[in-house]
């Protein structure tokens, strides 16, 4: 129940995180849409009022440059001329301002046509009165006036700028309810959005209080468990210490034990030869004795040698002493060997400082005459110095070296290299020779107890290499091999830098 109330709680949990993610992205996206709708309508207002002030700004220049020529007409100063021809000059600017603002409206655009027309007729007329004014000719230009008067060409520029202002106008109410809709819209989103957020932070809040609780009290009763396991561990732990004493108590009594039979077996083996001897000495004696002939002397018999069956009898006799013997000789080294690891086992580490080259060297000087046997040379390159205890150190590299120069390949010059580093702690050590290899199929099984891989050609129990790796796994380190057939192996051993008594791996 609790863990699908977990699963309950997580479900919810991501729900409202979607939810709230969903209401942020929908209300930005709104948010930024009508903001920009907000500031389009905006500009479009702003658009129709300089639409609007321009056509003032066109009238005003018009009816500037009316009064300025008028003026002029009726007394000829020179402030009247002036005035007049600046009123002449802005007029088709602000004409040509006015065009590309009506771009957007079609109607506007007929208007600023026929507004065209009338503004260039009536700058036509002003041109042509003021030269009558400047050849001296005002009676002429006054004539002028009057026949312009019945077209009323500046009535009709009027009208049609009103018509044009009114129509900005007409533009101006609605894109002002447009702005203020998308603005009344973009706010009551704004609005809205943050409300729904804020309702979410409640909520989750709450979630985050409630997990929290829910946390400190699984933190709790995990923390009661742990108590209860390292309690446990400590029981287990004691019980599996005592059952690893008792089994290697067991383990040496057996060994201790099996050596009385096996002594009086070795024992009763010799008599049993030296008592085959004496029968087949007599059988000897009695095979060559003369049917009337006198009789020898007991002993006497001894070297004369045995023919036909007596003769492959006392070979089989021989043979089969010989298999006993040698399976004796076989049982009392492994009996030993197992004697070595229940007192390996039983002896506490002493960590001291070691300078590993210097260990492996003494090691290698040690052996330096199968090597030299073997035709094999040993590099021992820079290595790192390590805490440990100095008897597993040498009993481990003892065995790998003396591995290595056992299975060179004949006939070839041996070469075996150490090397090692140092990395995150722990120093790792590799031997590499040139050997005949193991085969990846047997990579673990040469470490086993009493399993060798290969061709059996040299003497061995197949107790050493899982005498190594039960020493580095004491040593808290681990141990690894690579190798294939015919192309040498290389042994990986990772020991800690510093070994401590809680470095000891439990898994031995």
């Amino acid at each position: 129940m609790r863990v699908e109330a977990q699963r309950r709680r997580a479900f919810w949990q991501i729900l409202l995180f979607s939810a709230g993610l969903l209401v942020l992205t929908v209300i930005s996206a709104g948010s930024v849409y009508l903001v920009n709708k907000a500031r389009s309508d905006n500009k479009w207002v702003l658009h129709t009022i300089e639409v609007e002030n321009q056509v003032n700004a066109l009238l005003l220049e018009v009816r500037r440059a009316e009064s300025g020529a008028r003026g002029y007409l009726l007394t000829q100063g020179a402030d009247f001329k002036i005035d007049h021809d600046k009123a002449v000059a802005a007029i088709i600017p602000a004409l040509d301002r006015l065009t590309r603002l009506s771009t957007d409206n079609p109607a506007q655009r007929d208007k600023i046509e026929k507004l065209s027309v009338a503004i260039e007729t009536r700058l036509d007329q002003f041109a042509r009165e003021m030269e009558f004014v400047r050849q001296g000719q005002p009676e002429k230009a006054t004539a002028l006036v009057r026949e312009a008067a019945p077209a009323d060409t500046t009535t009709t520029i009027s009208s049609v700028a009103s018509t044009m202002i009114r129509e900005e106008e007409r533009l101006f109410y609605l894109r002002s309810v447009n702005a203020d809709h998308s603005q009344t819209l973009a706010a009551s989103m704004t609005g809205i959005g943050s409300g729904l957020v804020v309702v979410l932070v409640l909520i989750s809040i709450w979630l985050v209080r409630r997990s929290a609780r829910s946390r400190d009290e699984a933190e709790a009763r995990l923390r009661d468990a742990n108590v209860n396991l390292e309690t446990i561990v400590d029981e287990r732990t004691a019980d599996l210490r005592e059952a690893n004493n008792e089994i290697q108590r067991f383990a040496y009594i057996v060994s201790h034990d099996l050596r009385s039979p096996l002594v009086n077996i070795m024992g009763f083996t010799s008599e049993l030869e030296e008592l085959g001897g004496d029968i087949f000495r007599r059988v000897s004696g009695l095979t060559h004795v003369p049917a009337d002939g006198p009789q020898l002397v007991p002993g006497a018999a001894g070297n004369i040698p045995l023919e036909g069956p007596d003769k492959q009898l006392s070979e089989d006799f021989s043979e089969a002493l010989g298999f006993i013997k040698s399976s004796i000789a076989k049982m009392d080294r492994l009996i030993s060997a197992i004697l070595n690891l229940t007192r390996e086992g039983r002896r506490e580490f002493q960590p001291e400082r070691i300078d590993t080259r210097e260990l492996i060297e003494a090691i290698v000087s040690t052996l330096a005459h199968q090597a030299a046997e073997a035709q094999a040379e040993i590099h021992v390159e820079p290595l790192p110095d390590v805490v440990s205890d100095r008897l597993a150190l040498e009993q481990i590299f003892s065995n790998l070296i003396d591995n290595a120069i056992k299975y060179l390949k004949s006939g070839v010059p041996g070469e075996i290299r150490i090397r090692g580093r140092t990395k995150l702690g722990y120093a790792i050590f590799e031997l590499s020779d040139n050997g005949r290899g193991i085969d990846p199929r047997d990579h673990q099984r040469i470490f086993d107890l009493f399993r060798r891989a290969g061709t059996q050609d040299k003497p061995g129990q197949g107790i050493g290499l899982a005498h190594v790796r039960a020493l580095v796994r004491r040593l808290g380190g681990t141990m690894s091999v690579s190798s294939e057939l015919n192309a040498g192996s290389t042994f990986t051993i990772t020991l800690p830098m510093n070994w401590n008594a809680s470095n000891r791996k439990t898994d031995q």
